[in-house]
């Protein structure tokens, strides 16, 4: 780099107490939680141990189930497990309890013709499964009907699921609910790399001298990542940006409370100093990069004035910090939902990038461009859930990757679509259109989940037919199906999850699911057999056996981990992250535990260099106004929440640790303007619904601006259906809302 400092802050005093802080908070955590947590049956002693990868996040930390007569009686983290080094969050230790919750689904449930749930025989269940669906798309064609898979379940069940509707049964249309999470990082990577690949590894949290956490509340939504950052040993300098002063930003060095989606305008201007300033890595730019002049002619209008107008941020504070990532060794940026949830979200994913790689912060330690990803195995599904994208990373649109495909699994080509699925939010408007006409649901709740819920709900019982697979029966869409098959949960089943730095980690069987709930694969075997299709998937006969034909369909991508031989392997290694090759094996003979992507300086692309990539910034698509003043963003609530409460309200310790009632952060001087008091239910309205929270006056939002948790029920009602062109990504973190007091 032209300009390299080595700054004076990273020996002062200030980054000493914040990692003492830090250290003391965590001191603090356990002192609370400690109570709490489960403890072995005193008259249960163990007499086994396995390890399992936890179900919740994608952290991807191992777990140590004790067993007693090969059934699970506890659990505590796994010490010397690469990535949580014995650590574990709250969710991480009630896994087990959430199992025996009594609205579990013991055996299927078909509606009958007084509209009621009954039990039946899954051979009734999958024969009406077969039939319901071959009725529907007798009427109206095989794109009428779709599924909507998950980021929940094991990589082996996500495959299977995928090849039995693509290429068993001929379904066309399928998408997953990483749509609502990792879409926009699936997008960004793939255009700006070539390929769907976070470069990074949880060692870099460590070695950063300089960490930006982006749109990220990592103390919520990822605890045991932050406790990597506290193990960092070089003093960083913790940069938070997001709108909201966060847990993480008041624990961080410096927060930069940007406008909410002013991000787009924050980074371009950031990336304007630099290039003015000529602090940027010449070198690395020619060796291995495409499009940097026509970027930096795009930035020239990106002043930091026009960034300090957008975001709130005084031009001498962009100027400090575009030094700061200057000056840093070892600079790492860190974003999750704040970024990907928006309605440019891929562009601004890509203006985090475009920082990474003018500055040559990617592929060295503590470097990149890093996205967090959510759910425990959203990875896995955006390779291998046949979706978004054709089995291990291929693409459907190209002739040769769907011979190489069918090939491998010996099917006949005509069987591979040679057009891409329908995007989450185009199934859901094919619903309204009348186009889609019957949907399978697996593991995920989009009656909650989805954006704009009351229309959600609505476009659901329009459905000739909905078929929902879950663990438990009182979720909002198992509330709704025609058909319900109960599936058994995180603990009853084996496979594989795929965490956020690429790791491969093994998830054990330790419980017996409830009553006839059978694991999602046994129920796809089951379908597979109904549909007369069983001989085309003869060769997946178990989780095991379809890892190694994943292992081998990965071959020559650049997830290719082939030289991966069974499951074993991964639990003898701790986990073990793509790439892995055969030559890798051979050139190093024993596997790294942590391997970071770009190192040589090649990207995916056919010339082998990454894309710089941009676009102008464009308006928020529904600013406040007049009849709805205030902006409302969604986020994390608590550590022990998670998603739509599907599992953590199950468990009575999780509940003790966040708010029963859904709450609203609101800034005092707003409140006292409306007459509003701390306390209180008061109603939040925008255009699309209305709800009741119990307001909370806090400085944790800044004047204008209001928060409620994701996690409970209603949130979603009030959420704008905005959509980023490139990754049809919903934009949940930005819309109009008008509060007043509930009355009595």
């Amino acid at each position: 780099m032209s300009s390299k400092r080595r700054p004076s802050w990273t020996q002062s005093i200030d980054a000493w107490m914040h990692r003492r802080e830090g250290k003391m908070t965590r001191e603090l955590e356990r002192e609370k939680l400690s109570p709490h947590l489960p403890q072995l049956p005193t008259r249960l002693k163990p007499d086994a141990v396995t390890h399992s990868v936890c179900g919740y996040c994608s952290t991807g930390c191992s777990l140590k189930i004790h067993l007693r007569d090969e059934q699970a009686i506890g659990l505590s983290p796994h010490h010397r497990y690469p990535v949580n080094q014995g650590m574990a969050c709250p969710k991480g230790w009630e896994s087990l309890t959430v199992l025996d919750a009594p609205d579990r689904g013991t055996t299927p449930l078909l509606r009958n013709q007084e509209g009621e749930m009954q039990a039946v025989s899954w051979d009734v269940a999958t024969q009406t499964f077969v039939e319901r669906f071959q009725s529907v798309i007798e009427r109206h064609g095989i794109g009428s009907v779709a599924w909507l898979s998950t980021g929940q379940i094991a990589t082996e069940e996500m495959a299977y699921i995928g090849a039995l509707a693509k290429f068993g049964m001929g379904w066309l249309h399928g998408d997953g609910n990483t749509r609502q999470c990792m879409a926009t990082a699936v997008a960004a990577y793939q255009q700006s790399f070539g390929f769907d690949a976070p470069p990074y590894t949880y060692a870099d949290l460590e070695s950063s001298d300089v960490i930006l956490l982006i749109g990220s509340n990592l103390c919520i939504a990822h605890p045991i990542l932050w406790q990597r950052i506290m193990q960092n040993p070089h003093h960083p300098r913790i940069i938070v940006i997001d709108p909201r002063n966060t847990e993480t930003a008041q624990l961080a060095t410096d927060h930069f409370a940007i406008r909410p989606k002013s991000d787009l305008e924050f980074f371009y201007g950031i990336a304007h100093i630099l290039l003015q300033n000529g602090w940027i890595d010449r070198d690395t730019i020619n060796a291995s990069t495409t499009g940097f002049e026509a970027f930096a002619s795009f930035l020239q209008p990106y002043t930091a004035e026009l960034a300090s107008a957008a975001s709130g941020i005084p031009v001498s504070r962009l100027q400090w910090l575009a030094e700061t990532i200057a000056s840093g060794e070892r600079v790492s940026f860190w974003w999750t939902m704040g970024v990907n949830q928006g309605h440019q979200s891929t562009r601004t994913a890509q203006a985090i990038i475009n920082l990474a790689l003018m500055t040559g912060n990617i592929g060295k330690p503590g470097t990149g461009a890093n996205s967090i990803t959510g759910q425990c195995n959203a990875m896995g599904s955006r390779l291998f859930s046949n979706t978004t994208s054709l089995l291990g990373g291929h693409d459907f649109l190209n002739a040769s990757h769907r011979h190489r495909v069918a090939e491998r699994l010996n099917i006949p080509v005509e069987r591979i679509p040679t057009s891409k699925s329908l995007a989450y939010d185009q199934i859901m408007e094919g619903i309204r259109d009348g186009s889609i006409r019957g949907l399978w649901v697996i593991a995920t709740n989009p009656a909650h989940s989805w954006i704009h819920q009351n229309d959600a709900r609505k476009l659901l019982q329009q459905l000739d037919f909905l078929v929902v697979q879950d663990m438990y029966t009182s979720t909002e869409t198992a509330q709704m199906a025609d058909l319900f098959l109960p599936a058994a949960g995180w603990g009853e089943k084996q496979g594989t999850f795929i965490n956020s730095e690429r790791r491969i980690g093994l998830i054990r069987q330790v419980k017996s699911p409830p009553g006839e709930a059978l694991s999602d694969f046994d129920i796809c075997q089951r379908i597979a057999t109904a549909y007369g299709c069983e001989s085309l998937l003869e060769e997946w006969r178990d989780p095991e056996s379809v890892f190694r034909i994943l292992a081998r369909l990965s071959e020559g991508q650049p997830c290719d981990f082939s030289a991966i031989e069974n499951y074993e392997m991964i639990a003898a290694n701790g986990g073990i992250q793509w790439p892995l090759r055969p030559d890798d094996m051979a050139e190093q003979g024993t596997i790294n535990p942590q391997r970071r992507l770009f190192e040589n300086g090649q990207y995916f692309h056919p010339n082998g260099r990454a894309k710089f990539l941009f676009e102008p910034a464009q308006a928020m698509p529904e600013a406040p106004s007049a009849s709805f003043p205030l902006l409302l963003i969604t986020g994390r609530g608590t550590s022990a929440q998670w998603h739509t409460q599907t599992r953590t309200e199950k468990s009575p310790i999780l509940r003790k640790l966040y708010p029963a009632h859904p709450y609203l952060e609101m800034h005092p001087d707003d409140a006292a303007r409306a007459g509003l008091h701390n306390g209180k239910w008061v109603w939040v309205e925008s255009s699309r619904g209305r709800i009741e929270v119990v307001l909370r006056l806090s400085n944790t939002v800044s004047p204008g601006m209001v928060f409620i948790p994701m996690h409970y029920a209603v949130t979603n009602q009030l959420t704008f259906p905005a959509f980023d062109p490139h990754s049809r990504q919903p934009s949940y973190k930005a819309c109009a809302v008008r509060i007043f007091p509930k009355e009595h």
